[in-house]
């Protein structure tokens, strides 16, 4: 039998915050495990061995509780794996598990592994968006680690306020959640932690966004603008204009295409989201705005990445540019809602809803509310039915 008690050790100087230890006793051999964890005398009942959680120090005295069930409840998960992995073990195999799993179900560091496997990967704007979820949390959790274990429905649910209380739209809400979601997923896979269900009480759906898209007239009006003297913000215009007539192709895609994707007039290119392959007829529109730029010296189709090495650098820096030069645009036009890539991916099924084309074929172009309903209705979907729907959009400009 192993046996698991919280001691308290109080300082030998009056008034000074004594040490809490955890005592481990295994075939009446005695070990200490220490802690970081400090409190005062009066805020420890020595009757009952437990932390006294009143008082002004109340919140401080909750999370060192809370802490301390999670350290014990580690050391057990520890003991528990010695005794199926071993018939004997000692202490010191105790403590050494412990820290082991200490490190291995952190929180902070797990993720931190996943986002540096994504990036071996090649993925990384999904690392990007782990990091941007990491970085939210920890400013919820005042910088504090948790471990993989003490993920549970009310601290998901203390989160979730948190986003709110900061004006956090949903979406965004929803968008964080399933990303701790997939993390925690992958723990449990790793038998990391015991499956708690953490997330069946806080937002992980998707509302409705505001309408994005612009009507097809004023999308005739800003190509037909004359931005001759004002170079950028053709440029931004050009690029909104690609992605519309190649079905709301997104700016990532786009700065990706190289010369080799076009072959006898078919662009094909496999979208960096997804992995999904796509194929487009190449029309007059896009050979128009191609031949307006200087040939790229890159192997690069468009003039997005122009030289080799800190691609995603390049490319970042220009969907800022665009996007801030195309809310300019806006302003020209007096549009109600603003400009941005995006807009064009939903412009284009916009225009096709309004062609009536079936839902089928608009989404290949801008995809569906869940991408393995897409990826059903495309995997029977003729190429040709779709360009001819391009081919009738395009038409209207």
């Amino acid at each position: 039998m192993t046996s698991i008690k919280i001691k308290f050790r109080p300082s030998i100087i009056e008034g000074k915050e004594g040490c809490i230890y955890i005592q481990i006793i295994h075939n009446r051999v005695v070990r200490q495990l220490n802690t970081d964890y400090k409190i005062y005398a009066h805020e420890w009942d020595a009757e009952t061995e437990s932390i006294i959680t009143e008082g002004n120090r109340s919140n401080i005295l909750c999370s060192i509780k809370e802490h301390l069930e999670w350290d014990t409840a580690r050391l057990k998960r520890a003991i528990k794996q010695l005794e199926t992995n071993n018939h004997r073990f000692t202490t010191n195999d105790v403590i050494t598990t412990f820290h082991r799993m200490t490190k291995e179900t952190s929180l902070f560091s797990f993720m931190h592994d996943v986002i540096a496997q994504l990036k071996q990967l090649g993925k990384i704007r999904t690392s990007e968006t782990y990091t941007a979820t990491l970085k939210s949390f920890m400013v919820f959790r005042k910088e504090q680690d948790i471990p993989l274990d003490g993920i549970t429905s009310d601290l998901m649910l203390l989160y979730e306020a948190h986003l709110k209380a900061r004006g956090v739209r949903m979406n965004t809400i929803s968008f964080y959640m399933r990303i701790l979601r997939a993390v925690y997923n992958r723990a449990i896979e790793k038998e990391l932690t015991p499956q708690n269900n953490p997330f069946r009480h806080v937002y992980t759906g998707i509302e409705k966004t505001v309408k994005r898209a612009i009507p097809i007239k004023e999308i005739r009006v800003l190509k037909k603008l004359d931005l001759s003297l004002k170079p950028s913000l053709d440029f931004a215009r050009d690029m909104f204009l690609f992605s519309f007539c190649t079905r709301g192709m997104s700016f990532i895609d786009m700065a990706y295409l190289k010369k080799s994707n076009l072959k006898n007039g078919i662009l094909t290119y496999r979208r960096r989201k997804t992995g999904q392959e796509l194929t487009i007829r190449w029309e007059k529109c896009m050979t128009e705005i191609i031949a307006k730029y200087p040939k790229n010296e890159t192997d690069y189709l468009l003039p997005i990445i122009r030289r080799q090495g800190n691609e995603r650098k390049q490319y970042d820096n220009a969907l800022h540019l665009v996007n801030y030069h195309l809310k300019d645009l806006s302003d020209i036009l007096k549009l109600q809602r603003p400009l941005t890539m995006y807009v064009a991916r939903h412009s284009w099924a916009s225009a096709a809803k309004a062609k009536n084309i079936p839902l089928s074929v608009i989404s290949e172009g801008m995809g569906h509310d869940s991408e393995a309903t897409t990826q059903i209705y495309l995997a029977s979907l003729e190429t040709s039915v779709v360009d001819q729907a391009n081919k009738m959009i395009l038409e209207l400009l």
